[in-house]
């Protein structure tokens, strides 16, 4: 799901540039706020869990790649803003030295994994679980979240480079970036995530939050009454 370099035009990158750089500050603000002294160590583990299960990503039509990410469960257990800044820390590792996403999307890959997906999984799972703390609801709502948050965020994606057929065009109508439209760039991203990857997110999501509802529920961020980490 990186988004590579020369697939999005500069009105285009540079505002989700823009949003990336503000939405991280305040990001920052929050963690320090909100994220105890016992939780550093999680988040610090949470942007490599991350950094590495994105590096299993497989090539799929439309310019980019299919993966799980890990968002949902860093939001469902930290928090989202949390993992504004643990994502996006190991997003930009992979652009810079690695080569996974492009340099001129860093902004545009943040925003659509390490900023609108925890939230939207965050949320979802908030609205599904309600207060419960039964763990076959628990485990319920966490799967849907981490499947639901990849799948949209994968759409997102898809929207952001299939629209620039329509914004960045020569002279004689012919695309200067990416080259596939909306109608190719978002069913190849959304299948795909549909029927594979959101599946594998979704399990990774419930699967980690059920053992941390058995073994440390205290530290579950979605769960915790008073909205920070004890």
């Amino acid at each position: 799901m990186h988004i590579p370099d020369g697939y999005l035009s500069p009105q285009t990158y540079i505002p989700l540039a823009g949003v990336f750089v503000a939405v991280a500050a305040v990001a920052v603000k929050k963690v320090k706020k909100e994220v105890s002294a016992k939780s550093i160590p999680y988040l610090g583990m949470a942007s490599a869990f991350s950094f590495l299960i994105m590096m299993f990503n497989l090539p799929i039509p439309g310019g980019t790649t299919g993966h799980a990410v890990g968002s949902a469960v860093i939001a469902i257990i930290l928090g989202p803003w949390a993992t504004v800044i643990a994502v996006s820390v190991a997003l930009i590792i992979q652009a810079l030295i690695f080569g996974d996403g492009g340099i001129t999307a860093i902004g545009a890959n943040c925003v659509n994994m390490a900023i609108f997906m925890p939230f939207a999984a965050y949320f979802t799972f908030k609205l599904i679980n309600l207060k419960s703390q039964k763990p076959l609801r628990i485990f319920i709502a966490s799967f849907i979240s981490g499947y639901l948050s990849l799948v949209l965020a994968s759409i997102l994606t898809a929207i952001e480079f299939g629209i620039q057929p329509i914004i960045a065009t020569s002279a004689d109508g012919k695309a200067l970036y990416c080259p596939y439209n909306l109608s190719i760039a978002i069913p190849a991203m959304a299948i795909e995530h549909l029927i594979l990857f959101g599946i594998a997110e979704g399990l990774i999501t419930a699967l980690i939050v059920r053992y941390f509802f058995k073994h440390e529920p205290t530290m579950i961020y979605a769960l915790n009454k008073g909205g920070k980490n004890e």
